[in-house]
């Protein structure tokens, strides 16, 4: 078996689960990690003891025995990341989404990537989920006809500590609905395989973080929020989203209707968060005629499960982004996908604060 040798740029939370998952994937081998924070190196050596953990990400750059690289530094850093890794050594890459933080920063990083050779590949690893998957495919082969209606449900807990608080603030993260919510912006499109044409957004921080003060800055980002998506076909989509709703069964919801039926997906959140208890995911589908909803559950193996919570569509992304930087398939996930899901959540931040539709 081929060995691919990753450097990783990022060693906190969602890097760790990146080391977890390659720890799985036989000839998968970390050799590098970039972080600056003390305690994430720490853990990071921890999760890696064979990988060489250095300070900067210059360093893994100039090294020859790195065959990929991983970008999950902070969102704000990855525009400077991208910019230091095109000036070294072509070599395929995952970008953690968002790929960068706003439509601004997006234009830019098209411009520098335009000369890259290798794969670049975002990491939008939501599309890999086993059931959303499940979903897809099914949509695909027309159980539910041409879709009309499209309903993604998020109800999970706040947003976690991070190094320096970053993902607290609008300004390092992006927004909750660029930070959190590109993921499923990227589903719209990709599931009801057309261009959104109009958003409109209402959002607030009422719950989560309202105390908190980091350097006598308050947080500024939302914890909930509708936004509905107008998409050219005629297709319309929305994105119902609670940052304070961790007691939920399942933490995303997913239903897409069209005229012969509906096929929806229920997807528990992680494993961790609600003590170990195992809960599968189902994926159901309701023909209008005759009506008769089946439900059937979508397994993982418990080793995945446990790698991530991101209820193993980490490991799902990484089987196939390997076949890409090892030139044996596409690149199923470009720049131009996760810039449109960038461009997406920016423009429902900017239709909340105005109150306004936004075109796109």
């Amino acid at each position: 078996m081929e060995t691919l040798r990753y450097g990783l740029i990022g060693g906190g939370m969602m890097g760790r689960e990146h080391i977890a998952n390659l720890a799985l994937i036989p000839g998968s081998v970390v050799t590098a990690i970039a972080e600056p924070d003390p305690e994430q190196q720490r853990l990071s050596a921890a999760a890696a003891p064979d990988a060489t953990v250095l300070a900067d990400a210059e360093a893994l750059i100039a090294r020859d025995d790195v065959d990929a690289i991983v970008v999950a530094s902070p969102n704000h850093t990855h525009l400077e990341v991208l910019q230091r890794v095109f000036a070294g050594p072509p070599r395929p890459l995952l970008v953690e989404k968002p790929v960068v933080i706003s439509p601004q920063e997006g234009a830019r990083l098209t411009a520098l990537a335009e000369a890259w050779p290798a794969p670049l590949w975002v990491a939008m690893e939501y599309r890999y989920m086993p059931p959303v998957a499940a979903l897809l495919a099914e949509v695909c082969a027309g159980t539910a006809g041409p879709l009309k209606m499209l309903t993604i449900r998020e109800h999970r807990y706040p947003f976690l500590d991070k190094v320096g608080q970053w993902n607290r603030f609008n300004a390092t993260s992006g927004g909750t609905l660029v930070e959190k919510c590109c993921h499923f912006f990227d589903l719209m499109s990709l599931i009801l395989q057309d261009e959104p044409q109009r958003i409109f957004a209402s959002g607030g921080a009422d719950v989560n973080h309202l105390e908190e003060r980091y350097e006598g800055r308050r947080p500024d980002i939302l914890d909930n929020a509708y936004v509905v998506v107008d998409f050219a076909g005629g297709a319309r989509a929305m994105l119902d989203l609670c940052m304070f709703a961790e007691g939920a069964e399942f933490q995303e919801e997913i239903t897409a209707t069209g005229d012969r039926g509906r096929v929806a997906c229920y997807v528990p959140g992680p494993l961790r968060l609600r003590g170990g208890e195992e809960r599968e995911a189902f994926l159901e589908i309701s023909p209008r005629s005759p009506a008769n909803p089946q439900r059937r559950p979508v397994p993982i193996d418990a080793a995945v499960l446990r790698a991530g919570d991101h209820h193993g569509s980490t490991y799902f992304q990484h089987l196939k982004f390997r076949e890409a930087a090892l030139g044996r398939g596409p690149v199923e996930v470009s720049l131009a996908d996760g810039l449109k899901a960038v461009a997406m959540g920016a423009a429902a931040e900017r239709s909340v604060a105005e109150g306004r539709p936004v075109e796109l």
